[in-house]
């Protein structure tokens, strides 16, 4: 979003007023709006576009009907009304340094030959690995796309085990290794079947970097896999990344582009010839957390029958895409208790979220590390606090195990959310081990 010009900025005044400082120290959006309203003329429908919020969100935190919890929502706030990073419990703003205070980077220093790693001093530069590629034979077959084809269900795999942090680079590097392929002349079936593999490729990047709550970048490559996938005319796989461009939508609290995108993708599959069911089932599902989102009780449950009913039909002769296979029955059945325990409706939620987890795969440490924080979540809401804890406290190990800024968002939530519990022994205990296996979490979950 672009910053507000210095013209807009809060009265230092009210910055320095206690009673905002502890509004903000406690992140008492609702306070904070009203304060902003009354002492500085910022009207609702002004904090909504400076926010990038719709203005009906505005007015249920001002009411006190909704809190906002999601960290890129609170960077958003601090940046559209300039609040300083430090008053909410962020890293300093860019915007908070003058640009005149800017330093340029000087050019780094020579590194004398001595001072590098006898490691990499042996390989070769990067522009030499470009030269030397250009100077390759590219030959291409259908074995050469196979080939690609498993390395990317093989970056899946890993990215559900482990996260995307560390494959980004090889992903990365694939994709413009694919790019680079389709500057050349080939037949029709070849060249169909790059742009489909880099298209896979800049989704799989794009997800990379949604998972690390980088949404620019991530919008950037979905987009970029959007066109590849056009130029080909793959209606389903456009509708693929629209879901994910739609899911992302959702986790930064912008629901009326997560409906708009899934329902482009629904559009896309609906054109598609071969669109399975599996894939409508997926989307249905999408659709069931945009209307959750918006707190719209009957869309999403006509949503989640849909979804449900599309699966049903699901037979074994079906000729599902890769990308689809992961929507199996635990997760149809997670996904419809997140859905309920988006639209606060715990008592829902808490018996599927609890089964699909029962369900779940080991090796796959960030779903088991997000779906229990869930699960924790919506037994909190029914007053579980002891059922809560511990399970938020088993989440731990398979969180630790997976670079996830989007699970790490989960837990700070769930650990403010057990502010009026602190001293209670369940969230002593909680804590304690929280501490004990990720004390970074702790120390930078700034209290409500």
């Amino acid at each position: 979003m672009s910053v507000p010009s210095r013209s807009k900025e809060l009265p230092v005044s009210l910055l320095t007023d206690q009673v905002m400082i502890e509004a903000c120290q406690a992140r008492d959006f609702g306070r904070i709006f009203r304060l902003v309203r009354a002492r500085a003329g910022t009207y609702p429908s002004m904090i909504a576009r400076r926010c990038d919020l719709t203005p009906s969100r505005v007015g249920e935190v001002i009411a006190g009907r909704r809190q906002l919890l999601h960290m890129d929502v609170i960077e958003r706030i601090s940046d559209g009304l300039r609040i300083p990073g430090h008053m909410l419990g962020l890293a300093r703003r860019s915007w908070e340094t003058p640009p005149s205070l800017t330093v340029t980077p000087r050019e780094p220093a020579e590194v004398p030959t001595s001072a590098v790693e006898p490691v990499a001093a042996g390989l070769p530069g990067a522009d030499v690995d470009s030269i030397l590629a250009l100077a390759a034979e590219q030959a291409l077959s259908p074995s050469t796309l196979d080939a690609l084809h498993s390395s990317i269900a093989d970056y899946w795999r890993r990215d559900d085990e482990h996260g995307g942090e560390t494959l980004r680079p090889a992903v990365v590097g694939q994709l413009r290794y694919v790019v680079d392929l389709l500057k050349e002349q080939r037949p029709a079936p070849l060249r169909d079947g790059l742009h489909s593999i880099a298209a896979e490729l800049a989704r799989l990047t794009g997800w990379t970097y949604f998972d690390a709550r980088q949404y620019n970048q991530a919008r950037a490559y979905f987009t970029e896999s959007l066109g590849l996938a056009k130029a080909v005319d793959d209606r389903r796989f456009m509708a693929n990344v629209l879901a994910c461009m739609s899911l992302q939508a959702t986790y930064q609290d912008k629901p009326g582009d997560a409906l708009a995108l899934v329902t482009a993708a629904q559009d896309q599959a609906r054109a598609a010839a071969g669109t399975t069911p599996r894939v409508l089932a997926m989307l249905a599902m999408r659709e069931a957390f945009a209307h959750a989102t918006l707190g719209n009780h009957s869309a999403t449950h006509t949503a989640i029958s849909e979804a449900h009913t599309q699966f049903g039909r699901i037979s074994s002769g079906d000729p599902d895409p890769a990308w689809v296979a992961y929507f199996g029955e635990p997760k149809l059945i997670v996904d419809t208790g997140i859905a309920h325990g988006r639209l606060g409706e715990a008592a829902l939620a808490e018996p599927l979220i609890a089964d699909a987890l029962r369900r779940e795969h080991e090796s796959n440490h960030r779903g088991r590390a997000f779906h229990a924080f869930w699960l924790a979540r919506t037994q909190l809401q029914r007053g579980k606090l002891d059922e809560a804890c511990h399970t938020a406290m088993e989440a731990l190990i398979p969180a630790a195990a997976v670079s996830s800024q989007r699970v790490t968002g989960h837990l700070r939530e769930f650990y403010a959310q057990l502010e009026p519990f602190r001293r209670e022994p369940a969230a002593v205990a909680f804590e304690s081990r929280l501490r004990e296996v990720l004390p970074r979490q702790v120390n930078e979950s700034p209290r409500p």
